[in-house]
């Protein structure tokens, strides 16, 4: 049978009717009345009033600690190593977002914070860039982001901080790069080094690739484009930038694309290249990932050490069953030596009188004799390894850990039911000192002072809730032997959205979709609201069901959160290196035999031992990493479990609810 002719003009018509109902849309669109609240003119011009009133510069002593914030900037004062300059940055509730612009000075020895108000200040951003040079700090673009996130404002203003006086100035020079956030900016001697970004125009994303240099000598601006035919890196923003001697490395970032089916729908790319710019002939070539490199991940933070560069955290985002998207935030430590081109995982290692402390803890708990031995090969050889066979259902019943929030310490006790007497008694894995460790996170900042890494703020999500963060942490990079918390997490605000904003939101996407089935839409309308009611019941304690998910505490699920943690674990320890990770059920001595070769080369990157010393190095830090990972594995196991105890129970009584989407995210773009 032969193709159906089409009828003359059908073609034209049927387009002719798509375009006016296309442009009908746009109008009323952009007929609609803009709110107060997302007038970004009118809220940026109030800013400038207020700004106007100040007079004089003020600076208030042992202020409150800044709020929980992402995107903010971090700098060492460098006329102060041991002084910290925190400005600007963005916070989320569930309804509004709010945008700062304010300055803070942060003493780590004393531990106190100093708020600075001064006249002719930048206007409030987050995702901008700062830089200090001799006594200056200098600040360049970002965004200022509308409370109902309907607005954005890119920022292409230039700002220098005099951190003697404390005084803002802004500069105004010529060939500046364009409004924009998300993007890099380093010293290079003398020159500030500007590339990449992006615009949000809310009717699309642009990402840039662009090269800018600006001399603080001259004050000129200088924009460095590419010669035909040589390598160039594409165009993206959330990447990192950083300096080490005559070179100048960018590595991964986020960009997004229009992809090829028939929808035209945008795709997200998460890159993982690495690039090095000679800022001498200003060329670009590409750099070959060599040792162990991390996985691809967006949103993570970076910064340079003597001969290393050193990266922290980043999100995944993975498709689970259903077409769910789930993110997994990571909290891993990478370390790529600069000199070699070689990449390897950063494992702390454990010092001797903390290894002593945690022995003489388990002889005096079981009563065992001392073990006087001092290579730790004999512990792995031995057949009965009492500390870490331990019995997960003894485990369940016994688990008690301590999460410290604002400093407070609350029991968190898991679900499971009491045994018989006749269990035998816990043995001391379940006792040992809870390892301390900032929690996965993306859009942190991280600088190093001396020789110390400092990692504050940042974001992670729960469920559909973002957890913002204001906690401070600290490790010595030449010691590496444990992270330090200088400052516990506060409790993060999150408010539920009314159904009023629900209904305004569908409203948008019923225009967006109405030439589908109206019908489904009612339907899709009616689930979204049961998911509000559900949401509503689990919005106490916010912060108390993060430290829980992250850290494996006990808490009671409901079957389909129990599916979807098992899930979340099962993908985050498959995404870690097989070599890194013990597999359920593995004892220590298993673990450590099967991947001894990888921990005595991770040993040697660190100390450049070899023979007896080197083997007690990669023992020490296979037990570190099986330590951490273990309270994890045993949750797998016991959720395994109760899921089959329950699914031989028979099928789950409750109504199935509908994951709902979170509009404007842009979890690796800064």
């Amino acid at each position: 049978m032969g193709k159906k002719t089409k009828k003359p003009g059908k073609g034209k018509e049927k387009t002719e009717r798509k375009t006016a109902k296309a442009e009908e849309k746009k109008a009323r669109r952009e007929s609609k009345k803009v709110s107060p609240e997302d007038d970004i003119d009118a809220i940026l011009l109030s800013i400038q009033k207020e700004e106007a009133k100040k007079k004089e510069i003020h600076v208030e002593e042992n202020a409150p600690r800044p709020s929980p914030r992402s995107n903010c900037s971090l700098n060492i004062n460098p006329l102060k190593e041991t002084e910290m300059i925190l400005y600007g940055g963005e916070f989320y509730n569930g309804t509004k977002t709010y945008v700062y612009g304010d300055l803070y000075r942060y003493d780590v020895n004393k531990g106190d914070w100093k708020l600075v108000s001064s006249p002719n200040s930048p206007p409030p951003r987050s995702a901008h860039q700062a830089v200090t040079w001799k006594n200056y700090l200098y600040i360049f673009g970002g965004e200022f982001t509308s409370p109902n996130q309907e607005r954005f404002h890119h920022y292409k203003d230039f700002w220098m901080l005099d951190l003697k006086t404390n005084q803002w100035e802004q500069l105004n020079y010529k060939g500046c790069p364009s409004p924009r956030s998300g993007h890099r900016m380093v010293l290079y001697k003398h020159k500030l080094v500007v590339f990449g970004g992006f615009y949000d125009t809310l009717r699309e994303v642009r990402y840039f690739n662009d090269l800018y240099v600006f001399d603080l000598d001259t004050f000129k601006w200088q924009e460095i484009k590419p010669t035909p035919g040589c390598l160039w890196p594409s165009a993206r923003s959330g990447f990192q930038l950083f300096v080490h001697q005559d070179d100048i490395y960018l590595y991964g970032g986020y960009s997004k694309e229009i992809s090829s089916d028939k929808n035209s729908s945008e795709k997200g790319i998460v890159h993982s290249d690495m690039w090095v710019l000679d800022p001498k002939t200003w060329v670009w070539n590409k750099v070959k990932k060599g040792g162990m490199p991390p996985g691809p991940r967006a949103g993570f933070s970076m910064c340079v050490h003597k001969n290393r560069a050193v990266l922290y955290g980043g999100v995944v985002d993975m498709e689970t069953e259903g077409d769910v998207l789930m993110s997994l935030f990571l909290n891993e430590l990478y370390g790529f030596q600069l000199d070699i081109h070689r990449w390897y995982p950063l494992e702390l290692r454990k010092e001797k009188s903390t290894k002593d402390k945690i022995k003489k803890i388990k002889n005096e708990e079981t009563h065992a004799p001392s073990d006087t031995s001092d290579d730790p090969m004999e512990v792995v050889t031995n057949d009965e390894d009492e500390n870490m066979d331990c019995d997960i259902d003894d485990i369940s019943s016994s688990m008690e850990k301590n999460i410290r929030v604002n400093g407070a310490e609350v029991a968190v006790k898991s679900n499971s039911k009491t045994h018989d007497s006749n269990s035998k008694v816990l043995t001391p894995c379940s006792t040992l000192e809870e390892v301390v460790k900032p929690c996965g996170r993306i859009n942190a900042s991280m600088v190093v002072g001396k020789d110390t890494l400092y990692i504050y703020g940042g974001m992670m999500e729960i469920r559909d809730q973002e957890i913002t963060l204001d906690d401070l942490y600290a490790l010595n990079l030449s010691k590496l032997d444990e992270w330090k918390c200088l400052i516990p997490a506060s409790e993060s605000e999150w408010v539920e959205a009314s159904e009023d904003d629900e209904e305004d939101d569908d409203d948008d996407d019923d225009e967006d979709s109405e030439d589908e089935n109206e019908e489904k839409d009612d339907s899709d309308e009616d689930d979204d609201e049961e998911d509000d009611d559900d949401m509503e019941a689990q919005n106490d304690g916010v912060l108390g069901d993060a430290v829980a998910i992250i850290k494996g505490e006990g808490k009671k699920l409901r079957r389909k959160e129990k599916r979807a943690r098992i899930e979340q674990i099962r993908a985050s320890l498959g995404l870690s290196d097989s070599q890194r990770t013990p597999m359920p059920g593995e004892a220590l001595k298993d673990f450590y035999k099967r991947t001894n070769g990888y921990w005595q080369m991770a040993a040697y990157e660190h100390t450049a031992h070899t023979g007896k010393e080197l083997r007690k190095d990669g023992f020490d830090l296979a037990e570190s990493r099986y330590k951490e990972l273990k309270p994890i594995l045993d949750e797998l196991a016991i959720l395994e479990a109760e899921q089959k105890a329950e699914e031989a129970e028979g099928p789950e009584t409750s109504n199935s609810r509908k994951k709902g989407t979170k509009k404007n995210k842009h979890l690796g773009s800064k």
